[in-house]
C-alpha cells in the first residue's frame, strides 16, 4: 500500500454560455485551465490533468494548452486523462507530444485509451480513421497506441531522401522532436480488470477513473483495488525493469467555508451507483463531501486510493479558477496530511 501520494487535479474543461458559469467560452476554458495549473503549482499540487472530448463544449486538442502550461510552470506534472486514441494520427501526435514534453522539460504524463462514448456516432470516422474490416473501434485504438509507442522509442524507421533539402544523420530517420523518456510516462485508462492486466503487460502506467465498465457486486473501491493488484501482478510477470505508477480519480469536497456548504453541503452522491454503459453493467464510484475530519475517516477506508501512488481530484471547473484553487488548497491543507499523503 502507498501512503504518500502525488495529488493532482483532473478537469473536464466544460464551458457553457450560462450566467451561472464562470467558463462561458472555449477561450475561457483554455485560459482558465492554464491559470489553474499555475495556481495549483503555487499551492504545492503535483499534477494538472485534462480530459479530452470531441464534438463537445469541453477541452479537445490538448497539446497547445499543455505546452502553454509547461512554459508557465516549472515543477507540476501536466497530462491528460485520457486522449481517445481512436481519433488520433499517432505519428502527428508523437510530434506534438515530443514538443510539449521538451517545452515542459520532461513533465508530460499522457493518459491514453480507447476513450468513452462520445457526442456523435463513430466520431473518429469524421477524423478519417476507420477500423479495418473484421475489427472494432477498440482494436483501432490499440493499433494507434502501438504505433504511437513505437515511434516514441526514438528508433529510425523512415527511408531518407537521397537528395534532401538539409543534410540527414546516417541511417533511417525518426520523428522529431524526440523527447527521451516520454515512453515511460504514458498511461492507459483502463475500465476493466482485464484491460488493467493488458496495461501491465504493455509496460504502461495505469490510470483508473471513477467508472469501471463491469460490476461484481463489491464496493467500487474494492473492485478498483483488485484491478490495481491485477495490473501490478501482470507488470511483474512481464518483467518490466522500472516501478509502474497508478492513479485513481475521486471527487472530494472539503466543507470549510460558506461557499463549500452552498455548493456541496447537501450532496447526496455518497454511495456507488450501478448502471449500464456500452451495453453492459458498470459501477460508478461515490463522491466525498463533508467536514475535513469526516473526509479523513471515510477516505482512510478507500482501498483503491491506498493502493495508488497518484490521486487525481476531479474538479467543478465551471466554478472558476479562484474556487477550484481554494478546493485544491483545502484538500492539501486539511485532508492530505491527516491521511499521510503529505
Amino acid at each position: 500500500m502507498t501512503s504518500v501520494k502525488k495529488i493532482g487535479f483532473l478537469s473536464f474543461g466544460h464551458w457553457t454560455p450560462s450566467q451561472h458559469s464562470q467558463v462561458r467560452t472555449a477561450s475561457d476554458a483554455l485560459l482558465q485551465s492554464i491559470e489553474l495549473a499555475v495556481a495549483a503549482e503555487e499551492l504545492g499540487v503535483d499534477g494538472a490533468y485534462f480530459r479530452v472530448h470531441h464534438f463537445a463544449r469541453q477541452l479537445a486538442s490538448p497539446f497547445p494548452m499543455l505546452a502553454a502550461i509547461g512554459a508557465r510552470t516549472s515543477r507540476i506534472e501536466i497530462g491528460t486523462g485520457v486522449i481517445d486514441m481512436r481519433y488520433e494520427n499517432p505519428l502527428y501526435m508523437a510530434e506534438d507530444a515530443g514538443a510539449a514534453d521538451l517545452i515542459s522539460k520532461g513533465r508530460l504524463q499522457l493518459g491514453i485509451s480507447r476513450g468513452s462514448p462520445e457526442q456523435v456516432i463513430d466520431g473518429y470516422r469524421y477524423f478519417g480513421h476507420v477500423p479495418a474490416e473484421g475489427t472494432t473501434d477498440a482494436d483501432l485504438a490499440r493499433q494507434h497506441a502501438e504505433i504511437f509507442l513505437q515511434v516514441l522509442g526514438g528508433e529510425g524507421f523512415a527511408q531518407p531522401n537521397p537528395r534532401p533539402m538539409f543534410a540527414n544523420p546516417p541511417g533511417l530517420l525518426r520523428l522529431e522532436p524526440h523527447s527521451p523518456g516520454l515512453r515511460e510516462r504514458i498511461w492507459w485508462g483502463a475500465g476493466t480488470r482485464a484491460t488493467a492486466e493488458w496495461t501491465g503487460q504493455q509496460g504502461l502506467n495505469l490510470m483508473s477513473s471513477t467508472l469501471l465498465t463491469e460490476d461484481t457486486g463489491v464496493p467500487f473501491h474494492q473492485l478498483q483495488a483488485e484491478q490495481i493488484q491485477r495490473f501490478r501482478d501482470a507488470w511483474t510477470a512481464a518483467g518490466h525493469p522500472r516501478e509502474p505508477r497508478v492513479s485513481v480519480s475521486r471527487s472530494i469536497f472539503p466543507l470549510v467555508d460558506a461557499r463549500d456548504r452552498a455548493f456541496f453541503g447537501s450532496s447526496t452522491d455518497d454511495a456507488d451507483q450501478v448502471g449500464f454503459l456500452d451495453g453492459g453493467k458498470a459501477r460508478f464510484g461515490r463522491s466525498y463531501a463533508g467536514e475535513p475530519d469526516e473526509l479523513v475517516r471515510l477516505l482512510a477506508q478507500d482501498e483503491a486510493i491506498a493502493a495508488a501512488d497518484t490521486l487525481l481530484l476531479t474538479i467543478p471547473n465551471q466554478l472558476g479558477v479562484d474556487y477550484n484553487a481554494h478546493l485544491l488548497e483545502s484538500v492539501v491543507r486539511y485532508v492530505a496530511p491527516e491521511l499521510g499523503w503529505r
